[in-house]
């Protein structure tokens, strides 16, 4: 045995290397690469533009440089620097928040100079297959190569690749899909047989993989190098040893990775999202103009297709419109104010001083991973809040835009944007809406106890005055969402009765009025029993035909309101003429109050559509948003506060789109030691049978009795409402439709008027503000 194990290093013998075996430590000559020489290997001199360091006396880091293939360097336009000829390994035996701390250093700080980052990119992932990583990591370098394309640029220009590093966080090797793995490999990034699971019986946290690329492999699985305007990209390759979530995920680039090359900008992608080709440029564009935006995000677009073949499937389409309405009035609306809701972490971007702890120790990154502490304390921790950290960017985004002492804004970059697969089936779009409703509803009361941030920070007191405004817009979406299914059958009520006006001689709907109600309410009751059951997947056909049923229900109403809006002009033109037909038309109530904010609202849709040369989702999605409406507010809401308990992530993690591994190995070579699976067999005779478990049976207690207390607060306060509404209304055939009309159904359709108002205005002023910008 050689004096370097003796020391208590690892076995280099034990150690699988290709041809040319390097062995280094991260600053200097190893022990292990001594090893190396007295088993007659000499390794391998480090190129020129390393430096020189002294001796790395920490022996339980691992770190190995090797061979990349040689077909793999015939592939590239550069072939001498170390950082295309060699990959780099290193076990990481410590907590992410410990990596600088424990001597782990990354490859660009080690040139002479030193690289200066000035754009880092985050891709996380987990079992996304071959074709959506392409679409994301190919969308990137696309990305960069742009960026070397701007040669006027005072910042990027022929070598920007230099400063640009992407960072690929990838939650457990036993997650990762074997073609992703193999798209890796031929990009450089990865190599089998490296992984190791204990370095000095110290168990290993993560393995990082670093490579210079010169190949990128498009969605249609081709290779592309300099031949079609590829540039170099640095890549960082982090596989966590154990899948811990995608808060843990940002935590190593975070805590980890970003401490040691210090970015100026970072950007966050999910696997499976594709940037445009400048968007990633408009992004940083925009912290480059404004010195006080904290974080920026883009337009998430739904992918169509070719030839936008995915709008045939109606839920494509609904998603669509509801994506791109909010792109154009919601999102425009929240920049202007400074201070937007949630940046999906799937496509944004932050300034990293902005993130930074103050000298307290205290600052958003903290609060963001605190919630991967809550996560993991599930039993100890209050739904209300495990619901709030479900989407944890959304706490992270208030922290930032009131950071103690800071004035920074969140913005909205029209011009990035990126295109991202929606669910097409309806189990997947329910377990989706779960987490997006409840975290949403849950994060805005978490958001709006602690208002009084506003008043740490250093915003103008025009800026405070703002966020006063757009919180009260928040709090009174807030309870008219809550009341949304209570609200939509009021209108459906009054509405389909309001044809029973002897004045408009359609008796003949009084029949298809009752079969209706009763209908409605089976649906709904349909709807409740289906969430209080098992899996969305093992009750598709239930969900497909309440979805169905509500949508006939629609084409009622739309019938209903037409027939309303043509009798009602019909009995004023009948004794009136000329202009005071007109002014009898305006002062009647049931135009006034129903047709002309149903007028307002789908106008001023249009109109911001076409102001934001946007206009196409209007004549594709528009009639199957209609139709999926109703199942929006009944049957996805109340999955949602019916599985309030149920902590589903709602992505691509979750077993609907898990594939099926079984006898496939995991892609991430590392083999468990004979003793301590041993030690894992006896670890589970020793402890308790799990039909004994007292602490997991008063948890699902807790968990049953929340759910049951907010299903019952929501559900009863919804039928109370209509229950009082439709009481005190009372039916048209009795009262007359102008009675019927003039009381809670106006304030219903004046305040979905008002709303879409406030939102036109603020997505106008956006607009102008742009332009001036010029961003």
């Amino acid at each position: 045995m050689s004096s370097s194990t003796e020391k208590g290093d690892v076995d280099v013998s034990k150690i699988r290397t290709p041809t040319g075996p390097y062995a280094q430590h991260a600053r200097g000559t190893s022990d292990i690469e001594k090893g190396l020489e007295e088993a007659g290997n000499q390794p391998r001199v480090a190129a020129p533009v390393l430096r020189r360091y002294k001796p790395f006396r920490n022996a339980n880091n691992l770190v190995i440089d090797v061979d990349v293939p040689s077909k793999l360097l015939g592939l590239c336009a550069k072939r001498s620097e170390r950082e295309f000829t060699h990959m780099r390994y290193s076990a990481v035996t410590c907590d992410p928040n410990d990596f600088q701390s424990c001597g782990f250093t990354l490859r660009q700080v080690h040139y002479d100079p030193p690289r200066r980052t000035e754009l880092f990119i985050v891709v996380t992932m987990s079992n996304e297959d071959d074709i959506l990583f392409c679409q994301t990591m190919h969308g990137v370098m696309e990305n960069i190569s742009h960026l070397c394309g701007r040669n006027r640029s005072k910042t990027w220009g022929k070598d920007a690749w230099k400063k640009v590093v992407v960072c690929i966080v990838s939650d457990g090797g036993s997650e990762l899909n074997l073609r992703t793995i193999s798209v890796l490999t031929a990009m450089g990034a990865y190599q089998s047989g490296f992984a190791k699971r204990m370095v000095n019986n110290i168990p290993v946290a993560a393995h990082v993989y670093e490579y210079t690329t010169q190949i990128s492999v498009s969605p249609s699985m081709t290779f592309e190098g300099a031949e079609s305007g590829v540039v170099p990209v640095q890549i960082i390759f982090c596989v966590k040893d154990k899948p811990r979530g995608k808060i843990n995920s940002h935590r190593w680039f975070f805590n980890a990775f970003v401490p040691i090359l210090q970015p100026n900008i970072c950007v966050l992608l999910d696997a499976g999202i594709r940037p445009g080709p400048t968007s990633i440029y408009h992004l940083w564009k925009s912290f480059d103009i404004v010195s006080g935006i904290g974080g920026t995000c883009g337009e998430v677009v739904v992918s169509k297709g070719i030839m936008g073949r995915n709008l045939l499937n109606p839920l494509v389409a609904a998603q669509d419109f509801e994506y791109r309405m909010s792109l154009i009035l919601e999102t425009p609306l929240e920049s202007v104010f400074g201070y937007i809701r949630n940046l999906p972490s799937g496509f944004s971007a932050y300034r990293y001083i902005a993130l930074q702890n103050d000298s307290n120790g205290n600052g958003p990154l903290v609060t963001y991973f605190n919630g991967e502490k809550i996560l993991q304390s599930a039993r100890d921790t209050s739904l209300i809040t495990l619901n709030v950290q479900l989407e944890a960017s959304r706490v992270l985004c208030w922290e930032l835009a009131y950071k103690r002492g800071g004035q920074w804004i969140l913005h909205y970059v029209k011009s990035a944007y990126a295109f991202i697969e929606v669910p097409r089936s309806i189990p997947e779009l329910l377990l989706r809406h779960q987490r997006s409703q409840n975290s949403s509803f849950f994060a805005m009361i978490h958001i709006m106890a602690r208002f009084t941030y506003i008043y740490r920070s250093s915003h103008s007191i025009l800026r405070k005055f703002w966020i006063h405004i757009e919180m009260l817009y928040h709090a009174y979406t807030l309870v008219f969402n809550w009341f949304a299914i209570g609200n939509y059958y009021v209108v459906f009520k009054v509405l389909t009765d309001s044809l029973e006006d002897p004045s408009f001689h359609l008796a003949k709907f009084q029949t298809a009025n009752i079969v209706l109600d009763y209908f409605y309410l089976g649906m709904l009751f349909v709807s409740f029993l289906l969430a209080m059951g098992k899996r969305p997947q093992s009750s598709r056909w239930g969900y497909t035909i309440c979805f169905v049923g509500f949508g006939l229900i629609t084409i009622y109403m739309l019938t209903a309101g037409i027939l309303l809006a043509v009798k009602t002009a019909q009995n004023i033109q009948h004794g009136d003429s000329g202009p005071l037909r007109i002014r009898h038309l305006f002062s009647n109530l049931v135009f006034r109050n129903v047709v002309i904010p149903v007028i307002v609202t789908a106008g001023l849709n249009l109109l911001a559509s076409i102001l934001f040369f946007e206009p196409w989702h209007m004549v594709t999605s528009f009639v199957q948003y209609l139709l999926i409406v109703p199942s929006y507010i009944s049957v996805l809401s109340v999955y949602a506060v019916a599985n309030v308990h149920r902590l589903s992530l709602g992505d691509r993690t979750d077993d609907i789109n898990k594939p099926d591994r079984k006898g496939i190995d995991q892609p991430v070579i590392v083999e468990k030691d004979v003793d301590e699976e041993y030690e894992d067999a006896i670890h589970m005779l020793q402890t308790d049978n799990p039909k004994g478990n007292l602490k997991g049976d008063v948890m699902a207690d807790r968990d049953g009795d929340f759910r049951m207390k907010i299903l019952l607060a929501w559900s009863l306060s919804n039928a109370l409402l209509a229950a009082i509404v439709i009481s005190v209304t009372g039916k048209a055939a009795d009262k007359g439709v102008a009675t019927t009309i003039n009381g809670y159904i106006s304030f219903v359709f004046f305040s979905l008027a008002g709303l879409t108002v406030f939102r036109f205005v603020g997505s106008t002023t956006y607009m102008l503000v742009r332009l001036f910008v010029g961003e």
